[in-house]
């Protein structure tokens, strides 16, 4: 009897034991699998990409591109800005000490209009140099060759879209520039223009509103009416009533 319980006490102390062990070697392989987890947490946070991400430089800030070049396509360039590129505008910019020009590959007169002169008032709306100067000053520079009313007047129906694009643009110098080619255009198509003007004058309309802008708008008027005769008055003051005849 005494054996028979000291062998049961025996097995009992062996199976306490055993568990034991096995509690030991689940709470050492836990203890190791953390210790891994935190390694590669350590060793991923660690790495000069992801410090970046969660510590960035003053300067990342100031100009992100800096941060991967690679990573954003870059802007792709305007229609007229690719067609200056190229060599799609028969001249070139030379730069002076106080004022830059224009130097044609052949007289102005000689070239054709279309789509030249199109696609000069489509540069009207671009907001960088030169693109900025060439389509300006091209622009003015072929309506004054001779013959430029034969050549302009067939145009019209496509300049005017384009003119306009430049006239409702949010950035004010664009603004400007559309203003001074229309007059421009008025000056050498004259009353041909009448027509074409009602699809023009409600952004000027609009941009009356803006003080730095009245002055502007109205002596361009004036010169509209003064080169498109009654007509073009009958057409201002429909969209413009408050407009005051040089007549007057």
């Amino acid at each position: 009897m005494q054996k028979s319980e000291c062998h049961g006490g025996i097995q009992l102390r062996n199976r306490k034991a055993g568990s034991c062990d096995q509690r030991t070697s689940s709470s050492i392989q836990i203890k190791h699998r953390t210790t891994i987890q935190q390694s590669n947490s350590s060793s991923s946070t660690s790495s000069p990409e992801t410090a970046r991400k969660l510590h960035p430089r003053p300067s990342d800030k100031l100009n992100p591109k800096t941060i991967n070049p690679f990573g954003e396509q870059s802007r792709a360039p305007s229609a007229f800005a690719a067609i200056y590129s190229k060599g799609g505008i028969p001249c070139r910019l030379v730069h002076g000490s106080v004022k830059h020009r224009l130097q044609w590959e052949c007289p102005p007169e000689n070239l054709p209009f279309d789509p030249l002169l199109i696609t000069l008032a489509e540069g009207l709306r671009e907001t960088k140099h030169p693109y900025t100067f060439v389509s300006k000053e091209g622009f003015r520079e072929l309506l004054l060759v001779q013959g430029a009313p034969e050549k302009a007047v067939p145009l019209l129906p496509r300049l005017i879209p384009v003119l306009k694009a430049a006239l409702v643009h949010l950035d004010d110098e664009v603004f400007a520039r559309g203003l001074n080619a229309l007059v421009q255009l008025s000056v050498v198509v004259g009353p041909s223009l009448n027509d074409h003007l009602k699809h023009l004058l409600t952004s000027l309309s609009k941009r009356l509103r803006d003080k730095k802008f009245k002055e502007p708008i109205t002596s361009a008027l004036q010169k509209l009416e003064q080169h498109g005769g009654n007509g073009s008055l009958i057409v201002i003051k429909s969209k413009i009533p408050t407009y005051c005849s040089i007549c007057c």
